[in-house]
């Protein structure tokens, strides 16, 4: 896996303050994306021992509510199990941490996977430029949708999602 940032004290991207990493790889290339040079899986960082504990110390903070996976697309497939093997992780060390997922997947697509035991919250669909709007919140535009994961997972059709929350129209 690679990536370009670790953000730090983020209050934007998910609930509370939080670590966000922003991975490299993004195969949906949302017309007006603000991350378009994460779009290359190749680009970027590789994610090694240090910044696994860069990313370990700040979720030691006992501020900091959880980690927020983006980029790019934690989903895509030059990403998956190492996203999923350090949520794994994440989870095992610091299980009171949140863990939010932002991918241009949709949950009818990806609620399968394995990695959502470990997902909190998940932030889907591709970013629409037509339906931008500033005062959305997690989301940037109408047609995303802010997931509780594990309350989705536990109903009898998981594929349907349950809204963190409410939609934050």
């Amino acid at each position: 896996m690679r990536y370009h940032n670790i953000t730090k004290d983020d209050m934007l991207n998910g609930d509370g303050l939080r670590v966000v990493l922003w991975v490299a790889g993004c195969t949906h290339c949302c017309k007006e994306c603000h991350n378009p040079f994460t779009w290359d899986p190749d680009g970027g960082l590789a994610f090694d021992e240090a910044a696994k504990q860069e990313v370990f110390a700040q979720l030691k903070k006992p501020y900091i509510s959880g980690i927020t996976f983006s980029g790019g697309d934690p989903l895509h497939s030059a990403n998956r199990l190492d996203v999923r093997c350090l949520m794994e992780e994440i989870k095992d060390k610091y299980p009171e941490k949140t863990i939010w997922l932002y991918t241009g997947d949709s949950w009818e697509d990806v609620w399968h996977y394995s990695m959502m035991k470990y997902v909190d919250v998940l932030v889907d669909g591709e970013f629409k430029n037509e339906l931008k709007d500033g005062k959305l919140h997690w989301k940037g535009s109408k047609n995303q949708r802010v997931i509780d994961v594990k309350k989705s997972l536990e109903q009898t059709d998981p594929s349907i999602p349950i809204l963190h929350c409410g939609d934050y129209a």
